[in-house]
Parts: structure tokens; C-alpha cells; sequence
């Protein structure tokens, strides 16, 4: 008596197992996801997001290259203009202090 055989009948083509992400794109890096919302949100930490998204997708092969760099632009000009801002305050406040019409 002979052992059953498994697997396709013969003139059927045997594939193997289809090979790791086969035909899908590389992951989106969460990182560049996060400094994207950061961004919009706390621009400061969405900056320092994107820039560390930006390094680990040139390690990593993932993408999401776009996402952190429009982090790096949006929370780069929203934090020059929170500098800017606080700067105009502060020589605001020492102006009204000298003038007299502080407290």
C-alpha cells in the first residue's frame, strides 16, 4: 500500500508562497502621520517629528516622505510665527513699562 500523495495533480504548475509584501506598497511611517497632525496642532513638536520621520524613512524604506516634510514646513513657519509674535509682545511690554502706562 502506497503513501497518498498531497500537492497538485501532475501538469499543474507548484508555486511557492508569494514573497514577503508581495505586491503592496511599504508601510506609511506613523512618525510622518504624527508630525503632519502635530503640526497643525503643536507646531513645535510637529517639526521635530517630521524631522526625525524624515531620517527614519530614509533608513527604513517607508513612506510617508511628503507627510513629514509638509510637518517640517507647516510647524517650522507656525513656530517662526509664535517667535515673531512673542517678540512684538515682549518689546510691546517694555515699551509700555518705559513710557509709564504700565502697572
Amino acid at each position: 500500500m502506497s503513501q497518498p500523495s498531497y500537492g497538485p495533480p501532475p501538469g499543474y504548475p507548484v508555486y511557492g508562497p508569494p514573497p514577503p509584501n508581495a505586491g503592496y506598497p511599504p508601510p506609511t511611517n506613523p512618525m510622518a502621520v504624527a508630525a503632519l497632525v502635530c503640526a497643525l496642532t503643536i507646531a513645535p513638536v510637529g517639526l521635530g517629528l517630521g524631522i526625525a520621520a524624515r531620517r527614519q524613512i530614509r533608513r527604513t524604506g517607508e513612506q510617508g516622505d511628503g507627510l513629514a516634510l509638509a510637518g517640517i514646513i507647516i510647524g517650522g513657519t507656525v513656530t517662526g510665527i509664535y517667535v515673531v509674535l512673542l517678540a512684538v509682545l515682549v518689546i510691546a511690554w517694555i515699551t509700555l513699562l518705559n513710557t509709564g502706562f504700565g502697572p
